[in-house]
């Protein structure tokens, strides 16, 4: 066990105020606020070796090339994890059947957690026994009494994308 003298206290108390400080200093601009609701068209070339902060994400286990896609990035919280509008990125794409690639710019490096939508017949609306959804980090996607899908936590969807190019992997799941 480690005793501080007063002085110690002093100054443990002195170095702790200042790494406190120092990380509120540091913190990426994104953190401070976020623009939301941003939107473009999938463009492969955000995602090139010299961008970022971007995701490179791999949608697997697509049903059908008809629709929209829809893959949206949120800040990984609680208050804005899947409400509308509160996404800092969306990237509209037409889905491939089978895999396909999209890349997601990012305001910044940082935690987020993206949510990829197929809208199979392109009404723009969720229609449960139709469309498909997948997250970051693959989460399973539950009901509730067996009927309505319950989403997953931000905490499992969270993931931390770097300065450059992040890669992932989102399997699609359909109910």
């Amino acid at each position: 066990m480690t005793v501080l003298l007063p002085s110690s206290r002093l100054a443990h108390r002195s170095a702790v105020a200042a790494l406190a400080l120092a990380g509120a200093v540091a913190m990426p601009a994104a953190a401070q606020g976020y623009v939301y609701g941003r939107s473009m068209n999938n463009d492969l070339a955000q995602c090139a070796a010299d961008k970022g902060p971007a995701v490179r994400i791999t949608v697997t286990g697509l049903k059908s090339s008809a629709g929209n896609l829809f893959v949206r990035a949120y800040p990984a919280n609680s208050r804005d994890w899947l409400v509308s509008k509160r996404y800092v990125m969306r990237v509209d794409a037409k889905p491939q059947t089978g895999s396909m690639t999209v890349c997601v710019p990012l305001p910044a490096a940082g935690d987020f957690a993206i949510a990829v939508q197929h809208d199979a017949n392109g009404n723009r609306q969720t229609d449960i026994s139709t469309d498909g959804a997948g997250m970051s980090n693959n989460p399973g996607i539950k009901k509730i009494l067996g009927l309505v899908p319950r989403p997953p936590s931000v905490d499992k969807t969270r993931f931390h994308a770097g300065e450059g190019i992040t890669r992932m992997t989102i399997s699609m799941q359909y109910l």
